[in-house]
């Protein structure tokens, strides 16, 4: 599945539409923001996360979608379920995220 790239505008509509959400906050200035976008994106292709729906969002210029997930540092990564933020984690390794997702289906 592809990654969905939100905003501020949208990005209540992508939680909404989506049970299952996993969420990368970025900048365009962070080294390790870079790094770990094909990870991300190849985390989107594996079956094992078929029904999760992976964003992408940029903490610098949607700050509301920052606050709702209490962004600290970057990359972040926040999950949700049904619209509601579930659990976060600020990290650059691919196991802690994977172990993040992997909460949303227990």
């Amino acid at each position: 599945m592809a990654v969905i790239v939100a905003t501020d505008n949208d990005f209540d509509n992508v939680l909404n539409s989506n049970q299952h959400v996993v969420v990368k906050y970025y900048a365009d200035w962070c080294g390790s923001c870079r790094l770990f976008s094909p990870k991300f994106k190849r985390m989107s292709d594996d079956e094992a996360f078929a029904n999760v729906a992976f964003v992408d969002v940029n903490a610098e210029t949607s700050p509301e979608a920052r606050k709702l997930a209490g962004v600290t540092n970057l990359p972040f990564f926040a999950i949700f379920k049904d619209g509601k933020l579930v659990d976060t984690v600020a990290a650059s390794k691919e196991e802690a995220v994977r172990d993040l997702i992997s909460k949303l289906t227990i």
